[in-house]
């Protein structure tokens, strides 16, 4: 028994000894399989900026520039080459680098397939080939990287379907696949992704709908899918997302109703963009309880009905509901407009082309002194312009062009310094043009046609020294058109002036043709007289 027992120890340091020389192989053999896989990826780029200079034989590959390598054995944990105008194709021998956590080669021109090999990285967590030139399909076996925290593909020229295997991603949380050519229906199976926050799938051809397995993406925060073919309703599974906080499905073939509870279980939304889709009946009036909205834009769509209560979204920036079929000519239709007065953050109110009735209200000239745009035109408003619209001193549009307009041109509209756009046409407006508009000397645009305008053109126009279009066409005009106009030299697109009673004579360097077009200067303009 002594024997027995002096013979194990006598064996111990021996067997250490073996443990330890095989682990120093084990290790040796491995940092040689990472230095081997790092010489094969450098021997299939080009590297006109010579960032891999340091990728040499006399240099320890940990110290190689874009490599980190683990403290303890010494094996590549993070390959980290972006923006460094690399070319050529992604060696397969990558798929060894098996202590891989992150691979980063965005902002580079990789090209060619992405390697399946990649499948191998059991380890990585965050895989990024953003912005290279990349074909090809996504390789199936990356759903056996099952750490991946970041898989961002987006902008490169990838084919193929999203493969539904990813479904199986468990701890994904970004999945970026914006900018390719991706095709067919996105897999109910990406409804397993129970930690992504984001996805961004921007222009690619995905079709189909949006399935109903998405609702229960709990912890998803931004989604885009914008410029796709995807159709089919929005799933009313949506509103299950209370994380949710930004929405963009613009540019798709979508159609049917906006889930009626939209607003009312999704607290965190602020960014909610499905224009120019086929979406029908009214805007929830659940809308209103998504109290952090700030921007919303539903247009190009054929939404019905009036525009609920916004009185509940402090934050609104810019709320675009353009090209619908909204209002019914009623007295009532623009009330949602005394709702916005506390959105002291309001930027942009975009409602052309709809069928709003009614007055546009007086309030309005007490709206946030940060609006820039306010597009009305082509609906059926009547009434005056608010007297003080001149208090929105950041306007850079006005646009109330094509309604039953009546009364003057205020005259506050000279205060508004930063205007660039004026769209008054086809109205009713009666009066003569107010001198004070000269004083906003950085339109580009303005549009008082077909109207009752009275009274001679004042000659302070003559300061809209950055002016591109005038016209002022079909209505009272009378006198002579004064030289200051006439000599605004940015005037290159459109100066319209017939059907006005206008006297007097022409500068002899204008060559005029009535009813035809003349030409000063080397712009051909329209003066019809």
């Amino acid at each position: 028994m002594e024997l027995s027992g002096m013979s194990s120890c006598i064996f111990c340091p021996l067997l250490l000894l073996i443990i330890q020389l095989s682990f120093s192989f084990s290790l040796h053999e491995g940092n040689e399989t990472d230095r081997l896989s790092l010489l094969a990826f450098k021997a299939q780029i080009t590297d006109p900026l010579d960032a891999l200079s340091s990728w040499n034989v006399s240099t320890h590959f940990c110290k190689w520039s874009g490599v980190i390598c683990g403290h303890r054995h010494q094996r590549i944990v993070e390959l980290n080459l972006q923006s460094s105008q690399l070319r050529g194709s992604l060696s397969p021998h990558i798929g060894n680098l098996s202590f891989l956590r992150v691979l980063d080669l965005e902002g580079n021109y990789f090209s060619r397939d992405i390697p399946q090999e990649l499948g191998r990285l059991f380890r990585l967590q965050s895989l990024v080939l953003a912005n290279n030139t990349f074909s090809g399909e996504i390789p199936v076996n990356i759903s056996s990287c099952s750490n991946l925290l970041f898989l961002h593909l987006g902008s490169n020229n990838l084919t193929g379907k999203i493969p539904a295997q990813l479904g199986s991603l468990s701890k994904l949380g970004s999945f970026v696949l914006q900018f390719n050519n991706l095709v067919g229906d996105i897999p109910s199976s990406l409804g397993n992704l129970s930690s992504v926050q984001k996805f961004f799938w921007t222009k690619n051809y995905l079709r189909g709908g949006i399935p109903d397995s998405l609702g229960n993406l709990k912890r998803l925060k931004y989604f885009t899918a914008d410029e796709n073919d995807l159709s089919g309703t929005i799933p009313s599974s949506i509103c299950n997302i209370s994380s949710l906080a930004l929405v963009s499905l613009e540019q798709n073939q979508l159609h049917g109703r906006l889930p009626p509870d939209l607003g009312l279980y999704l607290p965190n939304l602020a960014y909610l963009v499905i224009s120019w889709n086929h979406l029908n009946g009214p805007i929830p009036a659940t809308l209103s309880n998504a109290s952090k909205f700030f921007f919303v834009d539903l247009s190009y769509n054929n939404l019905t009905g009036k525009i609920p209560d916004l009185a509940s979204l402090p934050d609104l920036q810019k709320l675009l509901v353009h090209d619908n079929d909204l209002g019914n000519g009623e007295e009532d239709d623009l009330s949602f407009l005394h709702t916005l007065a506390n959105s002291t953050n309001l930027v942009s109110l975009g409602m052309n082309d709809n069928n709003f009735g009614g007055v546009l209200p007086e309030i309005v000239s007490n709206f946030s002194t940060n609006l820039k745009r306010i597009t009305f035109g082509r609906n059926q408003i009547h009434g005056s312009i608010p007297a003080e619209i001149g208090n929105l001193i950041s306007l850079v549009a006005l646009g109330l062009e094509t309604n039953q307009l009546h009364g003057i041109i205020p005259s506050s509209i000279g205060k508004l310094q930063n205007l660039g756009v004026l769209r008054l046409d086809e109205n009713k407006i009666s009066g003569s043009i107010p001198s004070s508009l000269g004083n906003v000397t950085s339109l580009l645009e303005v549009g008082f046609a077909q109207n009752n305008l009275q009274g001679t053109i004042p000659a302070s126009l003559g300061n809209w020294h950055k002016l591109l279009i005038l016209d002022l066409s079909q209505n009272n005009l009378s006198g002579p058109i004064p030289k200051e106009v006439l000599g605004i030299s940015s005037l290159s697109v459109l100066l319209d002036l017939h059907d006005n009673q206008l006297t007097g004579s022409l500068p002899s360097e204008v060559a005029w043709s009535v009813g035809e077009s003349w030409i000063s200067e080397g712009f051909q303009k329209q003066v019809i007289g």
